[in-house]
């Protein structure tokens, strides 16, 4: 039921809460979903702690539909139903084709930028794609120069030649090694770290300009010591130990490392998509419009620090 890969662009919470409901049970609706347990258990706990009503009675083995519970269930099942029947007429509606060269930061090729393509390839399945990696720059000199169509980028720079629309805000969190005195935490303040050495990114990226500005606001300067070019580097450098660093979270489980949430201040990039003026086929236009429409403004689930929208495009794996 509520199968339609698409839906998870959309609803991803429903979706969630209607297979936990329907299973009455977390493990059972995690492998459904194929979802670890954990993750889901989370998500559970937070999309109650949201609504500000509990949707679960809970006991050593099943969980049980509140009253609200139930009502939400209603006009969840509801609300997918229609959706679903939209979406297959939409995949029944004649599809663009054509390719599509997409530039993005090399930290959102393990979620975003696959979850996407899929999601809009069940619309689209005629379309191609091709893809490029680099930093904002090289994104940007790539739609300047005709060589990308479109370009995902962060934080979205001021860039008057080049259109450039905010479509997702992505948490970050503060991993730290897994036998760090942070590690038995699940959320911590920021401040907590200003004694620790950090593990960044090179000048100049996006990343490294977002941590520096978020440990200034809170009072100090955050003493790099190592710098790596991809995300996997620089968590490898914290899993051996060698300092702290906010990062987007890990697409897979990882033992070496835990991944706090940030609760003051708030930790999160903005994620732009940028194109130039004379965007040059319909399957380019399907795609950003895709984008600029369906991708979450906002994080979907701040049940944990590892919850963000991405699993708006399918269920993400912790």
């Amino acid at each position: 039921m509520y199968d339609h890969p698409a839906l998870q662009v959309l609803c991803p919470r429903l979706c969630r809460f209607v297979a936990v409901a329907r299973e009455e049970h977390v493990t059972r609706a995690a492998t459904r979903l194929r979802t670890p347990q954990p993750t889901l258990s989370r998500a559970m706990t937070r999309l109650e702690s949201d609504l500000g009503v509990p949707l679960f009675d809970r006991n050593a083995h099943q969980l049980r539909l509140t009253g609200p519970g139930r009502a939400l269930l209603a006009y969840a099942e509801r609300a997918l139903s229609e959706l679903e029947g939209g979406l297959t007429q939409l995949v029944d509606d004649e599809s663009v084709g054509g390719e599509i060269t997409l530039a993005f930061l090399p930290t959102l090729g393990a979620r975003l930028v696959p979850f996407a393509l899929r999601a809009f390839l069940t619309v689209h399945p005629q379309v191609r794609f091709r893809l490029l990696q680099g930093g904002s720059d090289l994104v940007l000199e790539k739609l300047r120069l005709g060589e990308a169509d479109l370009g995902l980028v962060s934080p979205p720079p001021d860039a008057p030649d080049v259109a450039i629309r905010g479509i997702y805000r992505e948490e970050l969190v503060l991993t730290v090694p897994a036998a760090h005195p942070l590690g038995a935490r699940s959320e911590v303040r920021l401040a907590e770290a200003a004694g620790c050495e950090f593990v960044g990114f090179a000048d100049g990226s996006g990343l490294r300009r977002i941590t520096e500005r978020l440990c200034r606001g809170e009072g100090f300067e955050p003493r790099l010591a190592f710098e790596g070019e991809t995300a996997e580097t620089v968590r490898g450098l914290v899993a051996a130990g060698l300092g702290l660093a906010l990062l987007p979270p890990a697409p897979l489980p990882r033992t070496d490392v835990r991944e706090l949430r940030v609760i003051d201040p708030r930790a999160e990039r903005e994620i732009g998509l940028a194109w130039t003026r004379d965007v040059r086929s319909p399957a380019v236009t399907a795609f950003r419009d895709f984008l600029v429409d369906r991708t979450p403004g906002r994080p979907e689930d701040r049940g944990g620090p590892h919850e963000t929208a991405l699993p708006g495009f399918d269920a993400r794996s912790r």
